[in-house]
C-alpha cells in the first residue's frame, strides 16, 4: 500500500514535480497540496497523512511552526523538510521542531525518494550537502565550541512567539494567531527577555532579525 503524503511548499510549479516524482514511483500517493502553513495544518488534521512534505519559507506561519503544529495534531505523521535553505540553524530547528528528515530543493528525484523511504521505515535523513557540512564542523572541531547563538534553547512554541513579536504582533494578536491565551503569551514574552537577556521588544527583534528567524517567513510571495 502506498503511504499517503501532504506537499507544502507556495510554489505550484514544484508542487506538480514534485507530485509527479511520488506518483510514478508507486510507493507514495499524494493526498492533499497547501501552500501555507495553517492550510497544511488544516490538511494534515483531515487526512491524518502518512508523511508531510514540507517547505520552510511559507507565507505566513514557516514551515518550522507549521511542523510543530502537524505533529501536535498527527502524532503518527512523519515530516520531511524540503528546503532552499541549508544553514545549520534551519537544519536544526526543524529537527528540534520534529522533521524526521532535512532536503535541499537542489536534491535528484533519487535523493528525494530515497529520504520519504527511509522515513517511511522509521529511520531519519540527512541532505548529503547539509551532513557534509556538518561533518567539516566536527573534523574541526567545531561542535565542541561553546554555542553562541541565544536561540539555541528556545522550545518550538517559544520562537514562534519571539517570530511574531519581532513582525511586530501585540501579545493580543499572537494569543489569537497560536490560540492561546493572552496571559500565557504575555509568559512567553517575559521568558523570552529572560533567556535571551534583553529587557525589551526591540532587543528581542533584534535578536530574531540577526539569527534569521524573521527570514524563515514570506511576506510576499516571490516567484
Amino acid at each position: 500500500m502506498a503511504y499517503s503524503v501532504i506537499l507544502v511548499d507556495d510554489h505550484r510549479v514544484l508542487r506538480d514535480g514534485v507530485r509527479t516524482i511520488l506518483e510514478r514511483s508507486g510507493d507514495f500517493q499524494v493526498v492533499g497540496e497547501a501552500e501555507s502553513g495553517p492550510d497544511a495544518i488544516q490538511l494534515a488534521r483531515h487526512h491524518q497523512p502518512d508523511m508531510v512534505l514540507m517547505d520552510i519559507g511559507l507565507p505566513g506561519m514557516n514551515g518550522i511552526e507549521a511542523t510543530t503544529e502537524v505533529l501536535r495534531h498527527c502524532a503518527g505523521c512523519k515530516v520531511v523538510v524540503l528546503s532552499m535553505y541549508d544553514d545549520e540553524h534551519s537544519v536544526v530547528a526543524a529537527m528540534r521542531a520534529g522533521a524526521r528528515a532535512f532536503l535541499l530543493k537542489k536534491a535528484s528525484s533519487g535523493d528525494l525518494l530515497d529520504a520519504l523511504r527511509t522515513v517511511a521505515r522509521g529511520g531519519s535523513y540527512l541532505s548529503s550537502q547539509v551532513s557534509d557540512h556538518l561533518l567539516t564542523r566536527i573534523q574541526r572541531g567545531n561542535l565542541d565550541e561553546k554555542e553562541t547563538n541565544p536561540l539555541d534553547h528556545l522550545s518550538p512554541r517559544e520562537l514562534q512567539v519571539l517570530r511574531l513579536v519581532a513582525e511586530g504582533k501585540t501579545s493580543k494578536e499572537i494569543a489569537t494567531i497560536l490560540d492561546l491565551g493572552l496571559q500565557t503569551v504575555r509568559s512567553y514574552r517575559k521568558t523570552l527577555m529572560k533567556k535571551i537577556n534583553v529587557t525589551n521588544v526591540a532587543g528581542l527583534t533584534q535578536v530574531a532579525i540577526a539569527s534569521g528567524v524573521v527570514g524563515w517567513q514570506k511576506s510576499e510571495r516571490r516567484d
